[in-house]
């Protein structure tokens, strides 16, 4: 359910949650692509219109974090498969008292 806000923010429920959902003209999407790219990289999500009717929306790609999600499995596993001498986790234990 959507719920519109009176300063250019839509407020969408979810079953994740409440988001927050950014208008923003096309004009600023086009002056201000960088920007709106790397916040939507970080999650945020975004409304384009044009000439106040909503006509895009911009959000975070799901390939993306998929792509992430198998590389930190990944990270873990490899993680998982290091052998640690016995002199070696000793020395990382007293270096982790200091």
């Amino acid at each position: 359910m959507i719920f519109p806000d009176q300063v250019g923010i839509l407020i969408c429920t979810n079953a994740k949650g409440i988001v927050m959902v950014e208008k923003i003209e096309s004009c600023d999407a086009i002056t201000r692509l960088s920007e709106i790219l790397r916040r939507v990289e970080a999650g945020e999500s975004f409304t384009i219109t044009n000439r106040g009717k909503d006509v895009a929306d911009v959000v975070p790609s799901v390939g993306n974090n998929r792509l992430q999600i198998i590389r930190a499995i990944a990270n873990i596993k490899k993680a998982q498969k290091t052998n640690v001498s016995d002199s070696e986790l000793k020395w990382m234990t007293q270096l982790g008292q200091k």
